[in-house]
């Protein structure tokens, strides 16, 4: 499995952007698919989770209503679309890939990209 992430890149607070993982090298199956970010000094946390097959949806607390996950089944890829961006939204983010939604853990992992969010 390969994961390409993309669509980092610097924002002012308040700001959107759209990150994409394309996904590759088997079909996805019971997968589940998950955005992670590690911000400077700290340690990396999981963002939010979406299970390929149903699309069912995870989020941490603090994106609630910011972020959303979703899937592109046809062109193998997640999105991460972030809006309302604070400074502390500022990180390296990572794709990453589970075999079984939920219920496992994630394997499979994209390099970052960064995200910087200015005040």
């Amino acid at each position: 499995v390969q994961l390409q992430a993309s669509g980092g890149g610097w924002v002012a607070a308040g700001g959107s952007l759209r990150l994409s993982c394309v996904a590759s090298g088997r079909t996805f199956t019971n997968y589940g698919l998950g955005w992670f970010r590690q911000a400077p000094g700290k340690e990396r946390e999981l963002v939010a989770t979406i299970s390929w097959n149903v699309g069912t949806t995870y989020y941490t607390d603090s994106v609630k209503g910011r972020l959303t996950i979703s899937r592109d089944k046809a062109k193998n890829t997640v999105y991460l679309q972030m809006n309302t961006l604070k400074p502390e939204d500022t990180a390296v983010y990572y794709c990453a890939a589970q075999r079984a939604y939920g219920s496992s853990s994630f394997v499979f992992w994209g390099q970052g990209t960064l995200v910087t969010v200015s005040s």
